[in-house]
């Protein structure tokens, strides 16, 4: 076999600069869009983040160590990179951008592993101390910490269906420990070799893309399979290594594997042939690989700190290694549809189960390929498909639906009625057990029934906020509940004919005693509360919608159109969904959501609230930045903006991300994640006690499987473009209430250079995958002018000069635009936002008179500007030399109005400053003889010198594409 020969590139030096005899152990890590290379050395205090695409770029040098890096791990995500230390450190960045965020843990010894599980919400670090920690990323608290080990532990691996941790030491000995117990179920002794005299050279274990199988290097330089659940030894892979093996790599399909030896040299195997296909040798022996997540390329780095990348590890003839990823499998080996997916099939079978009314999951097998007839019999098609698996033993038994629960289900499909009012956060009650009353993003309300009272307790996530608020005894079994910053509101339903429905409000501080307040109810119950600034809302039986300030005052009484589904309120705002009728043949729940300010008495929205088809509303409330949201049975997360006229957008899908037996529990969201509690079956919701963790998962939209294999990249484009859409909306609003815009311009500003390197990345993977049409297009929807240069360097640097050259001439008709003031915005027009035009730029604007008091001017003005360039949003200058600049545009100013002096001066009567108009990109062209210019300057008689109009006339608009900042 022809042995090929890899250049590698130095990363790492030692830390006295001399590491010629000095072989230290080295990390090597992609993210998973392959957009980023990850190294690191244990003679080196840093950790470099390079660009694959350009290699001669200098990497991004993370310096946060004291001492040599040992271990990194990035989340799944790859949003979270995660660094341990000989300085007996784990540190986590946030990735790519390299910022550091906390120090998560320290131990008394070395780190030597590091590991995230599937969600990203915990790491597992371990090193010399012999105890392995498990970490809370969200909160930094340790979880549990596993003893079991004799030596140093030097490898983990979480199983990639999240229920093993697989662990190996220094003395060979492999533990599979159970994550739900923490207990250890396999022990395998002397397996691996004996390496507690060498610290380059570590062993570890690396379970297989659909976690069936784990591979741990062998005794007799071979790599050893076992058995996910008996840990059984299956087969091993042993050739031409004459040195044991000291790292491998699984493909992404699983397909194939990657094993670095002692002997200098990798062999790449063909798994299911246990043969190797390929091989190369090297100076020093190779310590890290990591394959390409979406490529046929691995990277390697040696022991003295030099990485490369071997491209076409597998040969063209082959499979490539990340086709036919394999999907998460249930224990027993066969794809289940989620419990809440929808199932295509229209008659008989397991479909016609009604999973989301029976709250109950029944699995289904994926590989029914046909629809079945209604004269079949669900039971023998079950069987038949059953017939299909392997006959494993070690496998757990097939569950299975009986016909009678299947026609039981069918039964219950023709009676299904309109859902019950539900509070968000809550949870149904069971006896004997405490339940939450109320769980959002800032804590939880518990009870739990004792003989004729309930005992309830409110907790802050952030305990430094204050003291422990006190327990409080209910006497009227309150089984509804809210939270806010300022108090908590408590409300019962009616139970038998005396006892009425309640309604009690407990703030949490008060300048005045007896400050508690209750509201009692006859010949109605409360359903759903809700609370805001200063205001307390109950929906109740009768479709009132009540609304009480804070101190106990009834100040409106609202009739609904509809029976009460949940409600939910943010600051001024009250956001109730009510049913519109009952439920269509197919199950569909029909609702409308509307939401009033209560400040102002106003109602700004009102519409249909979308569902998955077959599910009913499940969550619903408002993110952390206020955007409306909802969260529906089979897994759906939207997000209300305001794009096209008002639309619902779906931002999460569980069924991308959670396994068969998983399911979860909406606690609350922000920009970009989802904050959730995830349980699995049997269980219907999360439990008090022990206390659930919340876990992190990104939004996401549902993409199609695009050509070009970067879907996570697509995804990422569709984000910004919505989160800059909705950032142009608060600034449009709060310039309307007159407000400083100065953090908003900034935060558009970064987000339009975040949306630019996510489009260059995506320029990147057209032109590697020969989509050179998408890739001009994708030109064209950059902003900054930096960015369309770096666009061209690139494709310069891949050798198209087509391409270059279609490129540059989109940047010279961008920059000819400009200086003519016509260059539409791509991202305006791409979102489907009006650009301001001469016709429909009439803004009205309030001024201020000289008794002090808001009046609306008697005409609007009409402004006539060009359409808003790129970069959309600059960040802002200080006020001194935004002056300066206005004197200088006036000073050099020449009046070009029509209307004669005495006209001008007579439109400008009764007008004052009052503030700035800050516009970006936009010039202000009269229109009316009418003017209100509130930037318009003024003397102390109110009168206008014709200087000041003929200076206002006279401007003209400026160039607006400028340079981003370095």
């Amino acid at each position: 076999m022809k042995v090929r020969s890899l250049k590698l590139r130095e990363a790492h030096k030692s830390i006295n600069g001399n590491n010629d005899n000095n072989p230290s152990f080295c990390s090597v890590l992609w993210d998973q869009q392959a957009h980023h290379l990850v190294t690191a050395s244990s003679s080196d205090p840093s950790i470099s983040i390079h660009d694959p695409l350009i290699p001669s770029n200098p990497p991004k040098i993370l310096r946060h160590h004291r001492d040599g890096v040992t271990a990194l791990a990035l989340s799944p995500n790859s949003t979270c990179l995660a660094s341990g230390s000989i300085d007996h450190s784990v540190k986590l960045y946030k990735f790519p951008s390299g910022e550091f965020e906390t120090n998560v843990t320290r131990f008394t010894l070395p780190i030597r592993a590091l590991a995230f599980n599937k969600s990203g919400s915990m790491v597992a670090a371990a090193g010399d101390d012999e105890g392995i920690k498990l970490i809370n990323t969200i909160d930094g608290s340790i979880a549990r910490v596993l003893k079991g080990h004799k030596g140093p532990v030097t490898g983990l691996a979480f199983d990639p269906i999240n229920e093993y941790l697989a662990t190996v030491d220094s003395v060979g000995t492999v533990l599979f420990w159970e994550l739900q117990s923490g207990g250890i179920l396999h022990t395998l002794k002397s397996v691996a070799p004996n390496n507690i005299s060498d610290t380059s050279f570590m062993n570890v274990v690396s379970w297989s893309p659909d976690g069936e199988t784990l591979a741990v290097p062998g005794l007799r330089n071979d790599v050893v399979m076992y058995d996910r659940d008996t840990a059984e030894k299956l087969f091993s892979l042993r050739g031409d290594h004459v040195q044991p093996v000291c790292y491998l790599s699984w493909s992404p399909n699983g397909k194939y594997m990657a094993t670095s030896g002692l002997d200098r040299q990798i062999l790449i195997w063909d798994v299911d042939k246990k043969q190797d296909i390929d091989r190369q040798k090297f100076e020093d022996r190779i310590s890290g690989m990591a394959w390409k997540p979406i490529g046929n390329v691995l990277a390697v780095i040696d022991v003295m700190g030099k990485y490369g990348l071997w491209e076409l590890v597998v040969p063209s003839s082959m499979k490539s290694p990340t086709e036919d990823i394999p999907s998460l499998k249930n224990s027993n080996g066969v794809l289940l549809f989620d419990e809440e997916d929808p199932e295509p099939s229209t008659s008989g079978g397991l479909s016609e189960f009604a999973e989301d009314i029976l709250c109950e999951s029944e699995p289904c097998c994926r590989k029914r390929l046909r629809k079945q007839s209604e004269s079949e019999d669900p039971d023998e098609d079950i069987d038949d498909e059953l017939n299909l698996l392997p006959k494993t033993e070690t496998r757990k038994k097939v569950h299975r639906a009986s016909k009678d629960n299947l026609d039981k289900g069918n039964g219950l499909r023709n009676t299904v009625k309109m859902q019950e009012a539900f509070q968000p956060g809550a949870t149904p009650p069971q006896r004997g057990k405490r339940r939450f009353l109320c769980y959002n993003m800032l804590g939880t309300i518990t009870t739990v029934e004792n003989d004729g009272y309930s005992h309830i307790e409110i907790d802050f996530h952030d305990t430094g906020r204050g003291p422990r608020l006190p327990s409080m005894t209910d006497y009227f079994g309150f089984t509804m509940a809210s939270l806010n910053e300022n108090g908590s509101v408590f409300a019962n339903p009616c139970k038998g004919e005396k006892n009425m429905s309640t309604l009690m409000y407990r703030p949490f501080s008060s300048w005045a005693n007896n400050s508690e307040w209750s509201m009692r109810f006859e010949g109605e119950e409360v359903k759903v509360v809700a609370l805001g600034n200063a205001w307390i809302a109950a929906i109740t039986s009768l479709n009132f919608l009540r609304i009480y300030t804070d101190g106990g005052l009834q100040r409106h009484i609202i009739s609904l159109d509809g029976p009460v589904a949940t409600a939910s309120g943010f600051k001024n705002q009250l956001a109730v969904v009510t049913h519109v009728s009952d439920c269509l043949p197919s199950i569909d729940q029909m609702l409308e959501f509307r939401v009033f300010d209560i400040s102002s008495g106003t109602q700004p929205l009102t519409g249909r609230l979308p569902l998955t088809p077959g599910s009913h509303l499940i969550w619903f409330g408002f993110s952390e930045e206020g955007q409306l949201s909802s969260y529906d049975s089979k897994g759906v997360l939207r997000v209300f903006t305001s794009q096209y006229g008002g639309s619902w957008l779906p931002v999460f899908s569980a069924s991308k991300e959670k396994k068969s037996d998983e399911s979860y529990w909406v606690v609350g969201l922000n920009a970009s994640k989802l904050f959730c509690i995830s349980y699995k079956s049997p269980d219907k919701f999360p439990q008090v006690i022990p206390k659930p963790v919340l876990s992190l998962l990104n939004l996401s939209f549902p993409v199609a499987s695009s050509d070009l294999g970067a879907d996570a990249l697509e995804n990422e484009f569709i984000l910004n473009s919505m989160h800059l859409s909705q950032i142009q909306k608060r600034m449009e609003d709060m310039a309307g209430a007159c407000l400083d815009t100065t953090a908003l311009d900034d935060e558009a500003f970064n987000m339009e250079a975040t949306q630019d390197r996510c489009i260059l990345r995506l320029i990147a993977s057209c032109c590697n995958g020969d989509k050179l049409v998408r890739a001009t297009e994708l030109m064209k929807l950059l902003s900054l002018e930096k960015s369309m240069k770096g666009a061209i360097k690139l494709v310069t640097a891949l050798k198209l000069p087509n391409l270059a050259e279609r490129f540059n001439t989109i940047l010279e008709e961008r920059l000819v635009n400009e200086s003519k003031g016509t260059h539409k915005s791509p991202l305006l027009s791409f979102n489907g936002r009006a650009s301001l035009t001469a016709d429909d730029a009439a803004i009205s604007k309030m001024t201020v008179t000289s008794n002090g008091k808001n009046e609306k001017p008697e005409s609007s003005i009409g402004f006539s500007s060009p359409t808003l360039s790129a970069p959309l949003f600059i960040k802002k200058e200080n006020k001194q030399e935004h002056e300066k600049s206005d004197q200088n545009q006036t000073t050099n100013a020449k009046t070009s109005m029509e209307p004669s002096y005495a006209e001008k001066v007579k439109s400008a009567e009764n007008v004052f400053r009052v503030g700035e108009v800050k516009m970006t990109g936009q010039v202000l062209k009269v229109q009316s003889q009418r003017l209100s210019y509130p930037f318009l300057k003024s003397s102390d008689n109110q009168e206008t010198t014709k200087k000041d109009l003929d200076q206002l006339a006279s401007l003209r608009p400026s160039n607006p594409f400028k340079k981003a900042p370095n």
